[in-house]
């Protein structure tokens, strides 16, 4: 792995894109995703910013403030994800060149798909609970910034679907067909995937008729 890809992160949206379009391996879904979901959140704390010390939410404004602080640690989190999909992909990508004759190929193959299924999961988990901080602002934050917090919570529930897709396409792969099945994470993922689904898409349906009439 190209030792710049490693922040990924800091790289302009222009080489991020332009490395996204390429043919190396990495950043992919996963990392998109995070990103994505980076993004998502940060529009429920711009909605946050928004809201403090305007006197019509001063009740709230203790609540905004909390969320505001786990809204900021989250994108954190998600962005670090940019990076941990990379490494924990790149096994993974090595296992994919070996020769499909050596014996040891099976059980190095196993481990780097199951490894590969370690960041889509923690991505799903952070935009999860970005969806309940921005269903929170979307409730108590600013009016005239109800759009962003839809909007935040579309990028977030796409960032969500993406992820899973990086875990069902590793679970395929693997030979141990039992332990996919079984594998906690994957049930966790469908869990997930129709808890917030279901809520972003009713936060959008809820914004839409607020802003639309």
């Amino acid at each position: 792995m190209d030792n710049d890809l490693l922040n990924m992160t800091e790289l302009s949206l222009e080489s991020f894109t332009k490395e996204l379009a390429s043919p190396a391996p990495v950043p992919g879904g996963g990392g998109a995703s995070a990103l994505v979901g980076a993004v998502g959140i940060s529009l429920g704390d711009m909605v946050g910013e928004l809201t403090v010390g305007k006197k019509k939410y001063a009740d709230v404004e203790d609540d905004i403030r909390g969320l505001m602080e786990r809204a900021q640690s989250l994108r954190e989190k998600l962005l670090g994800l940019v990076r941990e999909d990379a490494e924990a992909f790149a096994p993974l990508a090595k296992a994919y060149r070996i020769p499909k004759d050596d014996p040891g190929r099976d059980e190095i193959m196993e481990d780097a798909l199951r490894t590969a299924c370690g960041a889509p999961m923690d991505i799903m988990r952070a935009c999860g609970e970005a969806l309940d901080i921005i269903e929170e602002f979307a409730k108590k934050g600013s009016k005239l910034a109800v759009s962003d917090a839809g909007c935040g919570a579309i990028l977030c529930t796409a960032a969500m679907q993406a992820a899973s897709l990086n875990i069902f396409i590793n679970t395929a792969s693997m030979k141990d067909r039992a332990y996919a099945k079984a594998l906690e994470r994957e049930r966790e993922a469908n869990d997930l995937l129709e808890k917030y689904t279901a809520k972003g898409n009713a936060l959008f349906d809820e914004v839409k008729k607020k802003i639309s009439g």
